[in-house]
């Protein structure tokens, strides 16, 4: 059966209405997808600091489901994401220095931009977060979402499928008169 779920879990970080460069709220969100498929087939879009999660989220997926084509989407934002904040100076000097060595064995590597400085600044405090209580979490409430999606198209499934055999039942019934005709007008050919 085919089928969609999601959950959302928001964390928020301590002091961060304080400090101007603490780590935002951060917000997880999960989805599943499933389309009708003869096995089990699961795959995962998982960002980095979630990676370790899906063995767990495997060993949910497979108690639960028996078949179909699964996917399984998470993605973690902050929840103010249009605002910039400013690098801390010490992470800088390590991007340069970083910079510096890898440039040093390979010359002809491109410098770093300020979008990639910046993008690396915010994934350094993006992966201080604990997410291990709250995937399983998710993972379940979302799968429970999924099923009962399954369960509403597969009784769909099958009240379109009775509607289709009644509609056939009834041309069969309105048939039978006919068919001594029709014999009789294959015998005479």
């Amino acid at each position: 059966m085919t089928g969609y779920a999601s959950a959302q879990h928001g964390a928020s970080a301590a002091g961060a209405e304080t400090d101007a460069r603490a780590p935002q709220s951060r917000r997880l969100g999960l989805e599943i997808r499933s389309v009708n498929s003869r096995f089990l087939d699961l795959s995962f879009r998982l960002p980095d600091e979630l990676r370790a999660m899906e063995p767990a989220l495997r060993s949910l997926l497979t108690a639960r489901l028996k078949r179909g084509k699964v996917e399984v989407r998470a993605a973690l934002d902050t929840d103010d994401s249009n605002t910039l904040q400013d690098p801390p100076a010490r992470l800088l000097q390590r991007l340069n220095s970083l910079q510096d060595s890898v440039r040093a064995w390979l010359p002809s590597a491109a410098p770093l931009t300020v979008a990639d400085a910046l993008r690396l600044c915010a994934n350094a405090h993006s992966g201080t977060e604990d997410w291990s209580e709250a995937v399983p979490v998710l993972a379940e409430e979302a799968l429970t979402a999924l099923l009962a999606a399954r369960e509403r198209e597969g009784k769909r499934l099958a009240t379109m499928l009775l509607d289709r055999v009644k509609q056939l039942r009834t041309l069969a019934q309105q048939a039978v008169p006919m068919v001594p005709l029709l014999v009789e007008q294959q015998r005479q050919r």
